[in-house]
């Protein structure tokens, strides 16, 4: 059995970039590279069962059951969905090379609108390649125990308003374990108005199991818009303002760390502040970047109770109570758990997971590249760039 069987496994964000690139950047031609930031890991031994996963994944097409499902959703419009009914993905654009240093380079190449969705199911055939490979049933037996205190640490009365929602796909131990742990959240945690778990970002297990999808945009999508944008200068407020045209008030969380949170809260002014719903977080100090988004909500004349804080970079269930306790009656609160929740299966050196990436590193031929607010999350081949990326933002180099 293939490890991805359905295009809808994939995060519910790639679809609703994917729909603003069919509208308005049908020609945009990109260029994406993986990277392993795990040290010494040896990858390339795994090259040929990876292609074969790939190609694998090339073969798919969207079925009539998953177009309807998508076609339900208010946000999604009837001519994408027309055009994912003729959509596969092209085993041309993808290639994998194997390095003799253990590495192994994945380079995505072509149309936007035909390579976006390559990323997340990627990266999970790499991480269950890989874990499948060296996993033991004890490693499972210490991920249920592990769950099983998670849910126990969120099911007291003052969390009760507290709630979680499932970001970890392309982070996963296994797409068995990966149902599993949603299978237990909703459980454990309840799914309905009254209850703590919020849904996944995974598009398939949201239809399969009844959840609600949950996501907005990527670094990718304001990344390309350095290039398609009018100016560098003005290529954030250029994507907010894309975004909007899209989707006119629906689907309102901006992320907020491409160019660091100062450049963020620079463009973010009143008009997008009244817009949008929110920000996410998902680089530097969560509790720094909460207190300064309040801040500017308050300083732009908005109530911040009326706007949603989500939190989503490397979050783990005790971090996420710590900063709903800080933040909570302050402003709307979300949480999304990554890794934490679908690769937590023991500590190191028995369990280690991948830190594995798939970024966007060019845009009709220019170089694009994120300014994160925590070292070594950006990725970008050419320094020349980046120094007048710095530049134009007046970010400081680290």
């Amino acid at each position: 059995m293939p490890i991805i069987t359905s295009l809808l496994d994939t995060d519910l964000y790639k679809f609703t970039m994917m729909q603003v690139v069919l509208h308005q950047f049908p020609g945009a031609q990109v260029e994406y590279k993986f990277k392993c930031r795990n040290v010494g890991v040896n990858l390339a031994q795994y090259a040929d069962e990876i292609r074969a996963e790939i190609k694998s994944l090339c073969s798919l097409s969207f079925t009539e059951d998953e177009l309807n499902y998508l076609r339900s959703m208010r946000f999604i419009k009837s001519d994408f969905v027309d055009f994912l009914g003729l959509f596969k993905l092209n085993e041309k654009c993808i290639s994998v090379t194997p390095q003799p240093n253990g590495e192994l380079e994945i380079s995505v190449k072509g149309p936007w609108l035909h390579t976006i969705l390559f990323e997340i199911p990627v990266l999970a055939i790499v991480n269950e390649v890989y874990f499948k490979n060296r996993s033991t049933p004890r490693s499972i037996l210490a991920g249920e125990q592990r769950l099983s205190y998670k849910i126990s640490l969120l099911k007291t009365a003052e969390l009760q308003e507290l709630k979680i929602a499932d970001y970890g796909t392309r982070r996963r131990f296994s797409k068995v374990w990966q149902e599993q742990v949603l299978r237990r959240l909703a459980e454990g945690l309840g799914t309905n108005a009254t209850g703590q778990f919020a849904g996944t970002s995974n598009v398939y297990f949201a239809r399969t199991l009844g959840l609600t999808p949950l996501g907005t945009m990527a670094h990718e999508y304001l990344q390309a818009a350095q290039a398609l944008g009018p100016r560098l200068r003005d290529s954030q407020t250029y994507a907010f303002e894309s975004w909007a045209k899209e989707y006119r008030g629906d689907l309102g969380i901006a992320l907020s760390d491409v160019y660091g949170m100062s450049a963020f809260l620079r463009d973010f002014d009143m008009y997008f502040c009244k817009l949008f719903d929110g920000a996410r977080h998902d680089s530097g100090d969560p509790f720094n970047w909460g207190e300064r988004m309040i801040d500017h909500y308050k300083l732009n004349r908005v109530d911040p109770r009326t706007k949603t804080l989500i939190f989503s970079d490397g979050l783990t269930v005790p971090r996420t109570i710590e900063l709903y306790q800080r933040f909570k009656g302050r402003c709307l609160l979300a949480f999304g758990i990554g890794t934490n929740l679908t690769n937590d299966l023991g500590d190191p050196p028995d369990h280690v997971p991948l830190q594995i990436v798939m970024k966007m590193i060019r845009c009709n031929g220019q170089p694009v590249a994120k300014l994160s607010d925590s070292p070594g999350k950006g990725m970008c081949d050419d320094e020349k760039y980046l120094a007048y990326l710095r530049q134009v933002f007046d970010i400081v180099s680290p």
